[in-house]
């Protein structure tokens, strides 16, 4: 170790309050001094102290809170102008997001663009582009790139995608030559870390997200972390036998939840070829009002409806989210998906049975929690001393 890295070691732990308090930031934009106070159990002076250290070290800045009456004025925390960046990646079956993330978590830069092809080395070459791009307008702001991703991960290797059709994808290519670290995840699980930060679900203890597109995927959160599982590939539901046993996924299992709730459970009740685009298909049938596409998309939102009352009665969450073609399904159908849900509950549950709610971030669930994943990183105790050297 360099004389350099055992000094900035060394400080580290003198920035774990101020982690605290940009993480604060994160969860609760627009925050005031005053609150960041009474969450963190600093005196004022104290607040007043780390807040100004943040300043001066380009990561914050303040303005003035709006006045409420009486007492002494307090400010509102924001992200510092000349402060670090998250490049936050959605990554889909036809096409991928992005956005510049600031440390209150507000999307920036906004792009999207849809696959010239879907291999991988394509793909991956196209979003390195967007990296490098993004380095160029912002230099050494730019601290770290979050990637939500339609698939298995671990370790930044997509196990397997099976919307995507790839498998066994090394995905550090995407940052090759920065330096810049890849923080990948589940596109799924990070919707439902969106829900549970600043969402539908903030505040609950234990939430289930469930988000419907090609399949169903979801998390639960438990006091704002997913389980991951063992291997990281926790919360594949859409892959958990409450299907047709004679159908095949194209996972490799048979039964699969996934094949009874998305665009190819509409086709096949219709009796149509299976669609090349299953969420777009689905979001067509939607519109539909013949006697035909209701019958499916009442059969449709009854499996949902029943699958999430198994969950429900394994996980005993606090609070349900559905995000994707989950909630235009559940309003064209909510008698047959009410049914079917209170059905399927233990007894005990149907007294008072979790709410189900509509997620608050909608399309842009994953694309947040990408953001999330980077802001966690640059904003640990170490990356703020990392921060600190050339700025002090």
């Amino acid at each position: 170790m360099t004389t350099r890295d055992s000094a900035i070691s060394s400080r580290r732990g003198r920035w774990q309050t101020a982690a605290d308090v940009l993480g604060l930031l994160g969860r609760q934009p627009g925050i005031t001094r005053a609150a960041v106070a009474h969450e963190l159990r600093l005196s004022s002076s104290s607040a007043t102290e780390v807040t100004a250290r943040l300043r001066d070290l380009q990561l914050l800045t303040e303005a003035p809170a709006p006045s409420h009456g009486r007492g002494r004025p307090t400010t509102v925390l924001l992200p510092h102008p000349n402060g670090p960046l998250v490049l936050a990646i959605d990554l889909r079956q036809g096409n991928w997001r992005s956005a510049v993330v600031s440390l209150d978590g507000s999307l920036q830069d906004n792009a999207s663009k849809r696959h010239r092809s879907r291999r991988p080395a394509s793909v991956l070459t196209s979003l390195r582009e967007v990296v490098e791009h993004t380095r160029d307008l912002y230099g050494d702001r730019l601290r770290a790139v979050g990637l939500a991703v339609a698939g298995t991960v671990r370790d930044n290797h997509l196990t397997q995608a099976t919307t995507l059709g790839w498998a066994q994808v090394d995905l550090s290519p995407l940052v090759a030559g920065t330096a810049l670290p890849l923080l990948a995840g589940n596109d799924a699980t990070l919707s439902g870390v969106a829900e549970a930060r600043t969402g539908a679900a903030a505040g609950a203890g234990t939430a289930l997200h469930l988000i419907v597109e090609v399949g169903i995927g979801g998390t639960l959160i438990v006091d704002g972390i997913p389980a991951a599982g063992s291997t990281g590939a926790g919360g594949e539901y859409g892959h958990m036998p409450f299907g047709d046993r004679a159908l095949h996924c194209p996972c490799g299992a048979r039964g699969c939840w996934d094949l009874e709730v998305d665009g190819r459970a509409l086709a096949r009740r219709l009796g149509e070829p299976e669609p090349d685009d299953p969420y777009a298909y689905a979001e067509t049938v939607l519109q539909r009002q013949d006697k035909e596409a209701s019958g499916a998309v009442a059969t449709v939102a009854a499996a949902l409806g029943s699958g999430i009352a198994g969950l429900v009665n394994a996980h005993d969450p606090d609070v349900v989210t559905l995000g994707g073609l989950a909630i235009p399904l559940r309003a064209a159908a909510h008698m047959s998906f009410d049914e079917a849900y209170r059905e399927g509950l233990m007894a005990f549950h149907r007294a008072e049975p979790p709410p189900i709610l509509d997620s608050a971030h909608q399309k842009d669930g994953a694309l947040r929690g990408a953001a999330a994943l980077g802001l966690d990183h640059i904003t640990t105790d170490a990356a703020i001393a990392t921060w600190a050297d050339p700025h002090s």
